[in-house]
């Protein structure tokens, strides 16, 4: 039910007939019901107006939701709080206010009518029905109780045929039962008596037949209102209860507007995280912490085109620090759940995979495709540290120093190698200081970094770790791959810090030299490259922030925070190619509007965006949070809008598909913003939007980012769980289908990992100041 400050009440109106002194049973029933009626309307109406003043927006102001009229959210139909006082009101409805009243004024019609017999009994000179009328049962009636009598009960003014205790016969009305009648010593009315008294008795007789249909009628409408009268009780109590935990919950974490006593300025963490944030200073999307039995396969996911507000990349709501505190709470009740999905993959992982590459989800079978190296055990040591998970992380070093051996291990891909398992073990380091992993991740960069023994120096695709012997992949014709080459720069450059060996900075960095010399004036660069001549050029004309170039560009933003901001010539690389995909690649889609980077081929765009472009959300607000020129420059601020209005389209990707679950790619037309390709339907576990979201709501602090991420961790949980892990999904609009037996390492090193942290306020990663991650989500510190 939905109390508004502008809905009718129910109104009391006056009592109408006239009160009865002596009666006081039925007296006493009725007015207890009036005045609970009563109370209830004006308790009512108080939570109405608590619930106007504490909890609710005022209805004549309009924010940007309710301007779009955007859907609410499953936990805004279903649980959500926007106010406590709200739920508490939401368990007692008017209309039991309203049955109550029209009880008591059916009880009070029948008294009325006993009234109006009373009155024609009097006028007929029968004392006794007159009696029987007010309720005074007499001897012979069926529940006569001789305590009560009726001179006790006939008038209190004295005297005259109805009162008092004086008179001739004895003292009032006492003598109807106890003494003679009154009449029959007057033999010349005996006629005239026996006439009447017929006529009486049959008076009598149908009056009595009415009186004691009215009185069952009577009964009957008693004992509902009793039943009313309890059940109002029992609402109450409820109603109370919820009160008193809603007052609690508002006394520690303040309203649930985002107000605060500067003005909705956020001076705490000003400093630390600039705040774009401008607009209305009510946020309608807070909802209650999440329950630690709660049921995800109760959930159902929500749909697209909501959150419209957020669409162009705007600030709608004033982010103030009440409101990061609030989110956090919430947030924490979240993390508790994703923690219990690293544990129930790690537990199947331990007993079943340990060591190995690669644990199959729903066979249980461990494989080892990337070459024994236990490439999921490396990759997700830095996210059991940071989930606090240490007994099993500290289980995982034993094994690294125990069993991890690369002399075995034949070709491997330079990239995924480098950033899985060289930056898992480099971040493992990082963040516990055991030299375990400095010594393996020097004994696997020096094996990789083989490839580098290249005509150009850039290194091949494929490196064998026993031989050194390194190639380019003959699918590619041979040709070296933009984001292979342009990813490993993090990795070797923290390798050669925590080492004194310099070479691998230098070396892996004379692929950002070769890149320079040759970028185009827009900034964009080709997928694929070539030798020419002992030249490196590029080999096509295809333009793409997704697969085979997105990591690249990711590591010019990277590399400039990395190493302090001071190696001006990654941020200005950096801003030439965002300037190059605002003028030639940033689109909008119809009918909406919907922002998105499409890919170029041979100078046409290809309106298609990858899973992966999705990092750059991330990557522009990052960008935008250290732009030299400072974060309010025209240039951040486009940047960050183009962040957050990219992000939500990823979000969509998400939200549109019958498992709330984003495909491979989309691909955009002309008729509803875009489609899933069927050869694209499939997802394989990819963290690029959570990382977004991840990103954004640290750096911004805006609490959307967290409601999409909790709407896309509630999706994976009902339709990838499976009983030894998280699958992959084979079409993103098929709720029923059964996931793949496969799950990549990355889904533990970089979607849960993202996912945590996103819901995790008191993480020590700090991504403007301390911390820069690699691709694969490992956490370096900053060079000082």
């Amino acid at each position: 039910m939905n109390f508004n400050s502008d809905q009718s009440t129910p109104q009391l109106g006056r009592r109408r007939g006239t009160t009865r002194k002596k009666n006081d049973t039925a007296l006493n029933q009725k007015s207890i019901l009036v005045l609970v009626a009563l109370c209830l309307a004006i308790f009512s109406m108080g939570l109405i107006l608590g619930n106007h003043v504490i909890g609710s927006p005022n209805p004549n102001e309009t924010t940007p939701s309710s301007s779009n009229n955007q859907p609410r959210t499953q936990q805004q139909h279903k649980n959500a709080q926007l106010s406590p006082l709200l739920a508490a009101t939401s368990k007692i409805s008017t209309s039991d206010i309203q049955k109550l009243i029209q009880e008591s004024a059916k009880a009070e019609a029948f008294e009325e009518k006993d009234h109006q017999l009373e009155a024609e009994a009097i006028k007929r000179g029968d004392k006794k029905l007159a009696a029987h009328l007010r309720g005074v049962l007499a001897p012979g009636d069926k529940n006569y109780n001789p305590h009560h009598h009726v001179d006790d009960a006939i008038g209190d003014d004295g005297g005259g045929n109805f009162g008092g205790s004086s008179g001739e016969n004895g003292g009032g009305d006492g003598g109807i039962y106890a003494g003679e009648n009154p009449y029959e010593d007057s033999p010349q009315n005996e006629e005239t008596e026996r006439k009447e008294l017929s006529s009486h008795n049959r008076f009598t007789e149908r009056l009595k037949e009415t009186l004691a249909r009215e009185k069952e009628s009577q009964h009957q409408i008693v004992e509902s209102m009793h039943h009313q009268f309890e059940e109002a009780l029992k609402r109450e109590k409820e109603v109370m209860s919820s009160i008193k935990s809603g007052v609690k919950n508002i006394i520690s974490h303040g309203k649930l507007r985002g107000d605060d006593s500067n003005g909705g300025s956020d001076t705490l963490n000003a400093q630390k995280y600039p705040s774009f944030e401008t607009g209305s200073d009510y946020y309608p999307y807070m909802v209650a912490p999440v329950p630690e039995n709660y049921d995800f396969k109760s959930y159902e996911p929500l749909g697209g085109d909501r959150f419209a507000e957020y669409k162009d990349g705007e600030s709608p709501y004033k982010i103030t620090q009440q409101l990061r505190d609030q989110s956090d709470e919430l947030a924490r009740s979240r993390r508790y759940h994703v923690l219990n999905a690293m544990k129930h993959v790690w537990k199947n992982y331990k007993q079943y995979a340990f060591g190995h590459d690669e644990l199959h989800p729903i066979s249980k079978r461990a494989t080892s495709n990337w070459g024994g190296m236990g490439t999921t055990l490396v990759d997700s040591l830095d996210t059991l540290w940071l989930m606090g998970m240490k007994d099993e992380f500290w289980e995982g070093r034993d094994w690294v120093r125990d069993h991890l051996s690369n002399d075995r291990v034949g070709d491997v891909s330079q990239f995924e190698t480098t950033i899985r398992s060289l930056g898992g073990l480099l971040s493992a380091y990082d963040l516990s200081h055991d030299a375990v992993f400095l010594k393996k991740a020097e004994d696997l960069g020096s094996r990789l970094f083989k490839s580098f023994r290249s005509p150009n120096g850039l290194p091949h695709g494929s490196v064998n770790l026993q031989t050194g012997n390194s190639r380019n992949f003959g699918w590619n014709n041979n040709n070296y791959i933009l984001a292979e080459i342009g990813t490993n720069q993090l990795e070797y450059r923290y390798l050669a810090r925590a080492t004194g060996n310099d070479e691998y900075a230098k070396k892996s960095e004379h692929a950002f030299d070769i890149l320079e010399q040759i970028m185009p004036e827009d900034g964009l660069m080709p997928l694929n490259l070539k030798d020419k001549g002992g030249e490196v050029v590029f080999a096509n004309y295809h333009l793409s922030f997704g697969a085979m170039g997105d990591s690249t560009y990711e590591y010019m933003i990277k590399m400039w925070v990395q190493g302090g901001r001071k190696e001006k010539r990654y941020r200005d690389m950096w801003d030439k190619s965002i300037d190059g995909m605002h003028e030639k690649l940033l689109q909008k889609s119809i009918p909406n509007g919907l922002t998105y980077i499409a890919d170029s081929k041979k100078g046409r765009i290809d309106h298609k965006m990858d899973h992966l472009v999705c990092f750059m959300g991330g990557a522009l607000a990052l960008g935008a949070y250290t732009d030299p020129d400072g974060p309010n420059s025209p240039r951040a601020q486009r940047d960050l809008k183009t962040a957050k209005a990219l992000t939500y389209t990823c979000y969509q990707m998400y939200a549109r598909t019958k498992t709330g679950i984003s495909p491979e790619y989309v691909a955009f037309d002309n008729e509803n913003d875009f489609h899933v390709p069927p050869n694209a339907a499939f997802y394989i576990l990819r963290p690029e939007t959570v990382e977004a979201f991840y990103y954004l709501n640290k750096l911004t602090g805006d609490p959307i980012y967290r409601e999409w991420g909790w709407e896309v961790f509630q999706s994976i949980e009902k339709y990838c769980k499976v009983q030894y892990g998280y699958g992959s999904l084979k079409n993103v609009d098929n709720p029923n289908m059964t996931p793949d037996d496969r799950m990549e390492s990355f889904f533990l090193a970089e979607t849960m990992k993202y996912l945590y942290l996103l819901f995790d306020p008191d993480s020590e990663i700090d991504i403007l100041n301390k911390h820069v991650f690699n691709t694969e989500a490992h956490p370096f510190k900053i060079f000082e």
